[in-house]
């Protein structure tokens, strides 16, 4: 049974720092991740060196994991008999880079989640069979072994889970059952023999999840310069970078769903919120009363199918859960390697972290589900430009090269900014009604007092 994060969270309170020192991990292997090839997979857990476990390692756990990344935190997100073992872990890579697992040998795991790109496609949504496009973003796989759901809506419980849906669903990878499935794989001499010599039989679907989840339980990911900062390398950071993180903690409120701690290292409170980019498009109080009648709850089919196929895609949690409050309510991303992963939201529809940023200022897009901690933030344009740069120290060393050319590419955009409303971010216009920690509003706009505020 997965443990809730709060019971996680518990326990790492009770237990080490998430900040545990490690040795960096190497480079991706970019002959190992090509289509096809069954190259033994580069990761921490392979390259441990016997006998030298990191401090405060736990049993199961790799021995050496990156900066940023907790032994404890591994053990518990990992479901115990769900360890990843090198032979689960190379089959399942094999398996993510499979074309052959999609109806027409045209689309792998790795089509949406590209190993070299930060697991991401770097699409608006992503493309699956006959060029077919879905409704949503891909999310990157990079820690995706920590989250507690899966999606960005959260309908699938675990990385098995999540991997059987995208293989049948007809815009993804289009298969037409878990059957069609295993038929075409046992067909396929090496893998018959890789699963009777793994797990002991011919292939089942719920392995050939089982081993697709156990490579992705690898691509943990830390080692960022922010790691090193929080780890006492106080160089790690430049002054602007700094004063972004400032700004992320006090006026630009981003911790408060974002948050980032010795116990919680994902940037992420994992929770389902409506910040209103949907809103640009829908009717939400419409498209709710339609979604009431069309959505079977726990009808694990449907809800894939319409949050990837149909307009009912806007809904988010809704679809899941069919509580009102979760209208338009989508998953809080993980910051770490954020550089990596544009366009942002899940739907693309944000090219840049200034265009996220901007989103934020003015207080999101008023509808009548607009989670109630939005507000607008009054962040000048230079708070923005140093809230960016602090994002972009959140990137795996690894990827530090793409990370680079994501910067250079966004700073490109800068003067193409349609999110950005300074009058609303800044209060001359609209209502949202502003939580103003001074009550005398002819003195000071509410949107500038903060611990960061400007003077």
């Amino acid at each position: 049974m997965r443990m809730p994060l709060a019971a996680l969270l518990l326990l790492l309170l009770a237990g080490e720092g998430a900040w545990a020192q490690a040795p960096s991990p190497q480079p991706p292997d970019a002959a190992s991740t090509r289509p096809g090839a069954a190259k033994p997979v580069s990761t921490p857990e392979a390259k441990a060196s016997p006998g030298k476990a990191s401090p405060g390692a736990e049993k199961g756990a790799p021995e050496k994991l990156p900066l940023g990344v907790s032994a404890v935190l591994w053990r518990l997100a990992v479901p115990q008999g769900a360890e990843p073992t090198p032979e689960k872990v190379a089959l399942g890579q094999k398996l993510f880079l499979d074309k052959r697992l999609s109806v027409d040998d045209s689309v792998s795991c790795s089509t949406c989640h590209v190993p070299e790109q930060g697991f991401v496609d770097g699409k608006t949504t992503s493309v699956g069979v006959k060029n077919q496009k879905g409704m949503r973003n891909s999310p990157t796989v990079l820690n995706a072994m920590f989250q507690a759901s899966q999606f960005w809506d959260g309908r699938a419980a675990t990385l098995e889970d999540q991997a059987k849906l995208p293989i049948l669903n007809p815009i993804e990878m289009g298969q037409p059952s878990p059957e069609a499935v295993v038929t075409k794989v046992r067909a396929i001499p090496e893998y018959a023999q890789a699963f009777q010599r793994i797990y002991g039989r011919d292939v089942t679907y719920d392995d050939l999840s089982n081993a697709i989840a156990a490579f992705e339980r690898t691509q943990f990911s830390g080692n960022a310069r922010f790691d090193r900062f929080i780890a006492g390398d106080e160089k790690a950071l430049g002054a602007r970078e700094r004063h972004g993180w400032a700004l992320f903690n006090g006026k630009a409120r981003c911790s408060e769903c974002h948050a980032a701690n010795a116990q919680s290292p994902l940037f992420s409170d994992q929770k389902f919120h409506n910040i209103g980019i949907a809103a640009h498009k829908q009717d939400f109080v419409q498209l709710a009363r339609e979604g009431v009648r069309v959505v079977r709850l726990g009808d694990e089919k449907q809800i894939d199918e319409l949050a990837i196929q149909t307009r009912f895609t806007e809904l988010g949690r809704f679809l899941v859960t069919k509580q009102e409050n979760d209208i338009g309510a989508f998953k809080t991303q993980t910051l770490r390697n954020i550089a990596l992963t544009a366009p942002y939201m899940h739907d693309g529809s944000l090219p840049t972290l200034w265009d996220v940023m901007d989103h934020y200022n003015k207080g999101g897009v008023q509808n009548p589900y607009l989670d109630g901690g939005m507000q607008r933030l009054g962040l000048t344009e230079p708070e923005i430009d140093d809230l960016v740069a602090f994002l972009f120290t959140l990137t795996d060393e690894r990827f530090e090269k793409l990370g680079a050319q994501q910067l250079a590419r966004q700073r490109a955009r800068k003067g193409v900014r349609p999110e950005r409303d300074t009058a609303q971010a800044m209060g001359k216009k609209g209502n949202l009604g502003d939580l103003a920690p001074n009550p005398d509003l002819a003195v000071k706009n509410p949107a500038d007092l903060g611990a960061y505020g400007t003077p």
